[in-house]
């Protein structure tokens, strides 16, 4: 089987590389915006809440966060790029806009890696594969059981068509050696829906986003896709311990305008790294069901690589495009 990596272990073996300096140092010249590319409570937009509360103190200048939603992240992105290197702003974005949208948009409006410096990555989160709460598959050895059973009967809802859980859900039938049909849903909501009333055999979507079903007992979880088992969530495997060779994240990270000078771009990436090593921050993040990192700005180009390395191919191999 291949072996995918996942960018996790690098993400461990940075965490402490750098030093983190950035309160002594003098603070901005005016207010710093942090730009959301989503509406206001998704857990993008609760990290970057969480983080410009207490970067405030530290940078000594206001931060305010602006929701600038449309085109699934893209709209933040494409205003972002253009900013001049004066502006104090930086946009939270995850791997929908920096790695899917450059592949499968023949214009998204921005070359993520050209356009954009990364700043710091703040936040991991896993994927977790689910089935009705009455299904008889009680794990992913009886998932493997039930596909020899049903062969071509792979069908795998996500929250849409294009969105991480759907190359996620590739990747995953790749291992197993069964091409999955994949169901893209409008949003997560409909998704959960129709998975809690068996209309679904099975879905794949964000750890944060399934498991609160699966506590309530209406869907039942069967693996996720960290390296280890989820503190939250110690009675369920990762695939590894089921049995396949799969482990991939999702993240979030801070990334600046290209033209913002380097100088400022290595303080705001200490400054926030040095907020996610703060106890109080990390346990509010897990409280949204997320992974806390803590990467200055050189670690965390270096991570986010390792992730673009992970990801791009499957994206490219799946032959998907999307329209404006």
């Amino acid at each position: 089987m291949r072996k995918w990596m996942t960018g996790a272990a690098l993400v461990a073996a940075l965490a402490g590389a750098a030093p983190l300096a950035g309160a002594q140092q003098p603070p901005l010249d005016s207010a710093l915006t942090i730009v959301v590319g989503y509406p206001p409570g998704g857990s993008s937009d609760r990290i970057a809440r969480l983080v410009a509360d207490r970067l405030k103190d530290r940078v000594g200048v206001p931060v305010v966060v602006e929701n600038k939603t449309g085109a699934g992240g893209r709209i933040a992105a494409q205003g972002l790029h253009a900013a001049p290197a004066s502006q104090n702003v930086l946009m939270l974005a995850n791997p929908a806009v920096m790695v899917v949208a450059p592949l499968v948009y023949a214009q998204p409006g921005y070359d993520a890696q050209r356009d954009f410096k990364p700043v710091s990555l703040v936040s991991q989160y896993k994927f977790a594969l689910a089935v009705p709460a009455d299904s008889s598959i009680k794990d992913v050895a009886g998932l493997r059981q039930w596909l020899r059973a049903h062969p071509k009967q792979f069908t795998v809802g996500v929250p849409a068509t294009g969105s991480l859980p759907h190359f996620f859900a590739l990747m995953l039938g790749r291992e197993i050696g069964q091409e999955p049909e994949v169901v893209g849903y409008r949003g997560s909501a409909p998704l959960i829906t129709e998975l809690i009333g068996g209309i679904l055999p099975q879905g794949i979507d964000t750890l944060d986003t399934l498991l609160p079903q699966h506590r309530a007992g209406k869907i039942r979880i069967l693996a996720i896709s960290g390296e280890a088992r989820d503190a939250e969530l110690k009675d369920v495997p990762t695939f590894r311990e089921g049995g396949v060779n799969l482990a991939a994240d999702g993240w979030n990270a801070f990334f600046a305008p290209a033209a913002m000078p380097e100088a400022k771009i290595r303080r705001l990436g200490a400054d926030i790294a040095a907020i996610l090593q703060e106890p109080a921050m990390q346990q509010a993040v897990r409280d949204a069901f997320l992974e806390p990192v803590s990467l200055d700005a050189p670690a965390t180009g270096q991570a986010l690589a390792a992730y673009r390395k992970q990801w791009e191919p499957v994206v490219r191999d799946s032959g998907f495009t999307a329209t404006q």
